[in-house]
C-alpha cells in the first residue's frame, strides 16, 4: 500500500510543468517553473503558500490549518494520518497548479480559487 506522500508525488508530478525537488527542511518540494507550489514531509505533513483570501477559506472549511511554525503567514499545513488523507492535499496542490498555470499563461487565476 502506498503512503500519502507517494500518492501526492504521483499525482502532482503528472501535471505538465511540475517538478519535485528535495526541500531545504526535508521532504519534497513541488515547483511549477520557479515557484514553489508547496512541499510534503513524508506521509505526515504538507505545507502550501496561499493568498490570504484562499488561506482563510481553506482553513475555515477545515481543509487545512494555519502553518505549524509560521501561523501568521499565508502558509497552511495539512496533517495526514494515512493514505486516505492524500486526496485532500492533492486537491489543494491542484488549486495551486491551476493558479500558477493561469498566471504563467496570462489568464486570471480568480476562477481557480473557489
Amino acid at each position: 500500500m502506498k503512503g500519502a506522500g507517494d500518492l501526492i508525488r504521483e499525482a502532482v508530478t503528472s501535471w505538465p510543468g511540475v517538478e519535485a525537488l528535495p526541500h531545504r527542511f526535508g521532504g519534497l518540494e513541488y515547483r511549477y517553473g520557479r515557484k514553489e507550489m508547496g512541499h510534503v514531509h513524508g506521509d505526515r505533513l504538507a505545507d502550501l503558500p496561499l493568498p490570504r483570501k484562499l488561506h482563510d477559506e481553506v482553513i475555515a472549511a477545515g481543509r487545512a490549518q494555519p502553518h505549524h511554525v509560521l501561523p501568521e503567514t499565508g502558509w497552511v499545513s495539512c496533517w495526514m494520518v494515512g493514505p486516505e488523507d492524500a486526496a485532500g492535499v492533492i486537491e489543494l496542490f491542484r488549486i495551486q497548479y491551476d493558479r500558477y498555470a493561469a498566471a504563467a499563461s496570462g489568464q486570471s487565476a480568480a476562477a481557480f480559487e473557489a
